[in-house]
This record gives structure tokens, C-alpha cells and sequence, in this order.
């Protein structure tokens, strides 16, 4: 039976931690070991007196943590990586992550501002392509949903009709004169 390679493919941190930590964590579910970032591995102050099956649940949790150590290490850049002070636990490591990059909700509410100030200023450039453009006003909402804020779809679409080119002029008068009849 083959393996499924969906699941070997390993999320690159980009520097835009909330998307790459869902992602990381939706993989280390699938694989099974996403209980390693969230409880830590916690070493027994005496190992001297562990019976044999506490000793194989011991290697057991190591394996499981150095597992989910390979697949952060693979994801992150050098750069990235060696920010990381701590890196003795995968949760350590997971917990420097969001600390450094999680950004807390002064960051996130001054990304809002920038971003709403992004979102307003946008506008269809002449000789864009319609998709384009959508897509660009797409990725600043998404931007936006994701540091906390929530804009509507209707405000969005607004937007989109009040910015588009005149060539599109008489498609959004007529199908706006639709919606009224």
C-alpha cells in the first residue's frame, strides 16, 4: 500500500506565522503528534526508577518529539532558526515561534490600520486584468481577516465596484439596475 505523499510535503515558515502554524498543525494532526506540541515532553527527574514500560513510553514520547523537531527544522530558515534560543523541546521551539512571530494584539490591531488604510487606497489600474485585480483586493481582505478584523463580503464587493475602470462603467450600472427590478 502506498503512503499518501500529501503528508510529506512540510509547510516553509514565510514569516507569516498564523497561516504556516495552522498549517504545521493540521500536518502533526494528521500525523498523529500534535499532542507533542501541545503537553511538551517532560523528562522524568529519576530515571533510575522507571519500570521497562515506563522506560518504552519515555523513548516512545523522545521519538515523538524529536519526530515533530525534524519537521519544524525542515520548515524554518537558517535565519529564522537560529533566533530560536531554546531548541531542547518541540514545544519550546513552537512556543518561541508564536512568541516572536505571533505577533500580540497591539501588533495585529496596528496591521489592521495599515491594512485598512491598503485596502481603502485600492484601485483598478488602467489595463489590468479584472482578475487581477480581484485578487489583489482579495489577498488585503484575507490579510485583514487574519489579523482579527471582520470585513463583510458585501464590503468587499463595494469596493470592487466602486474602483473598478470605466470600461467596466456600464456592466456595474447594469447590474446594479438588475438587482433593483
Amino acid at each position: 500500500m502506498e503512503e499518501d505523499k500529501s503528508h510529506k510535503i512540510i509547510p516553509r515558515f514565510d514569516g507569516h506565522y498564523d497561516h504556516w502554524s495552522e498549517m504545521m498543525e493540521n500536518l502533526l494532526r494528521a500525523k498523529g503528534v500534535w499532542s507533542v506540541v501541545e503537553r511538551g515532553h517532560v523528562e522524568p527527574l529519576n530515571t533510575e526508577v522507571l519500570n521497562n514500560n515506563q522506560r518504552v513510553l519515555l523513548e516512545e514520547s523522545w521519538t515523538r518529539d524529536y519526530q515533530v523537531k525534524h519537521y519544524l527544522f525542515q520548515a524554518l530558515e537558517r535565519s529564522v532558526f537560529e533566533q530560536i534560543l531554546d531548541r531542547s523541546t518541540t514545544k519550546s521551539i513552537w512556543d518561541s515561534l508564536k512568541k516572536k512571530f505571533g505577533g500580540n494584539e497591539k501588533i495585529k490591531k496596528s496591521m489592521r490600520n495599515t491594512l485598512r488604510r491598503e485596502f481603502e487606497l485600492l484601485e483598478m489600474r488602467k489595463g489590468e486584468i479584472i482578475t487581477d485585480y480581484f485578487a489583489r483586493v482579495t489577498s488585503v481582505s484575507n490579510k485583514l481577516r487574519s489579523n482579527g478584523d471582520d470585513i463583510t463580503e458585501l464590503k468587499i464587493v463595494e469596493k470592487i465596484l466602486r474602483t473598478l475602470t470605466d470600461q467596466f462603467t456600464y456592466m456595474v450600472v447594469s447590474n446594479l439596475y438588475g438587482c433593483f427590478n
